[in-house]
This record gives structure tokens, sequence and C-alpha cells, in this order.
């Protein structure tokens, strides 16, 4: 009896030792885990839901593999994401060509450059009433984006399509008022980026940009009459404060989006409607 009692306590205090043993190592991996994750770096970066965020979506797990956690926040205007950036509550953005960062900092006296191109949207002109440019009738109402680099780039895609022509110095800052010739007589309307698509069926033509023909549903390689070609000079990018260019985690930021992932990525998602510009 006394043997056994014995056995008992000793296997009983063994017991014990290997439980201390084993919460002590828990607590050890625990703790290295909640280092592990204290060390991790998080980014916000400000983006248009289509294609941009998507695309973002794609680098998550390539920097998550670096330490980095990446959030994307997504904007359905081409304002705040520039303010808020400025401000420091992003640390960078991706919904913007190179043109409207130069033009929109200028204008409100921003520090903001950018680190990486990514892609180009070819800009395109839509219609639900009229299936060939040459429907046309004259006087038609042809709506554009307000805000001046793309208004001037929908302009200068009107003029190679033939319907209007534009001073030789207009350049991509085109106004409608450097229209000189519309043998139409085409009623240019200026309205909000965004609108554009729901405005289709109001007007003749809109001249629409691609993230929001494809937030649309169109199909911009099959559903614009006339579309820009991939030799554009409006690449977007990915844009930071001046004086963050070489922030490791936004560096990383950059390659990824310039990684072989992201373009496949690009060609097999959009079919040429986005064209990787690496």
């Amino acid at each position: 009896m006394k043997k056994f009692l014995a056995l008992f306590l000793t296997l009983s205090i063994l017991a014990f030792l290997l439980s201390g043993c084993g919460q002590n190592q828990s607590a050890s991996e625990i703790s290295a885990n909640q280092q592990e994750q204290n060390e991790k770096v998080t980014i916000k970066v400000g983006a248009s839901p289509v294609p941009h965020a998507e695309i973002l979506e794609v680098v998550k797990p390539i920097l998550e593999k670096e330490g980095i956690n990446l959030e994307i926040v997504e904007f359905t205007d081409y304002v705040q994401p520039n303010l808020k950036l400025a401000e420091k509550e992003l640390d960078a953005n991706y919904f913007q060509h190179i043109p409207y960062l130069e033009e929109f900092s200028k204008e409100h006296n921003l520090d903001l450059t950018y680190i990486a191109k990514v892609h180009i949207e070819p800009m395109g002109a839509y219609s639900q009433k009229i299936k060939n440019l040459n429907e046309l009738k004259e006087g038609a109402t042809v709506a554009i984006p307000n805000d001046p680099t793309n208004a001037g780039r929908a302009l200068l895609l009107l003029q190679t399509a033939g319907l209007i022509k534009l001073k030789p110095e207009a350049g991509i800052k085109a106004t409608v008022g450097d229209i000189v010739e519309n043998p139409k007589g085409l009623k240019i309307t200026e309205l909000e980026a965004a609108t554009l698509p729901r405005v289709l069926p109001d007007v003749d033509l809109a001249v629409i940009n691609t993230n929001y023909a494809l937030e649309a549903g169109l199909v911009p390689t099959k559903d614009a009459l006339i579309i820009e070609d991939a030799n554009s000079p409006y690449v977007n990018v990915l844009v930071v404060r001046k004086g963050d260019e070489s922030r490791p985690e936004l560096k990383k930021l950059a390659e990824a989006l310039n990684s072989p992932e992201v373009k496949k990525f690009i060609e097999e998602k959009y079919q040429g409607a986005v064209v990787p510009a690496f």
C-alpha cells in the first residue's frame, strides 16, 4: 500500500512538472507570436475600387511574407485620396495618372510624388444610342470628365476620332475653349468623372475613365466606340509624400506592384482594358 502511494505521489509530481513546462512553453510561444505581430508594419493605401484595390489585393500576400500588413482604403472620388495622403491619414495612394497628380499637387500645393508606374487604363468613348461614331448626329451631346487633366485627355480622344479639332498648343491641358473646329456642333458637357456611366442613357456619347467603366459593368475593349492605345502617357502610379520615397515598407510595396504576379493578374483579369506599364 505504501509503495502504491509513493508511486502515485511520484506520478502526480511528474505530471505537475510536465504541465508546468508545457504552460511555460505555450506562454513563450504566445509571447513570440505577440512579438512577431508587434514587429509587423501596417501601411494604409488609398485606392479606387476597380482596378486599383483589386490589384492591391494581389500584393497583400507578397507583402505579408515581408512582415508588412497592407490595409486598403477605398475611395470613389479623385480628390480625397490625395488630401488624406497629404494629411498623413494614408501612407500612399494608388488611383491616379501622372498628369492628374502633377496638376492636383500644383493646384492644392501638395508635396506628393510617385515611386512606381503600375498600369495604364485606356480611356474610351461609350454610347447607348449609337453603335458607331459615324452615327453621331449634329448637335449631339457628349459628356466628358470635368477635372482638368481628364477633360483634356477626353478632348484629345475626341480629336483622334476626328470629331473636333483643338489648338495645336493645347496639349494635355486642353479645355473646351481650345476647340477650333467642331463640324457637327457637338454639345460638350463636363461632369464629375464618377457620374459619367450613370448619364449614358441621357447623352449621345460619354468619354469615361476605365476604372469607372469597369465598375459600371462595361468592357472597354468591347463596348468602347473608340479607346486610347497602350502608348497613352497616362500611367497610373503609386503616390507617396515627398520624403517618404525611401521608407522600406513603401519600397517593398512598389516592388510588389511591379512583380510578375501583378503583371499576370492584370493581363488575365482585364484582357486589355488595363495594361501593365512595367
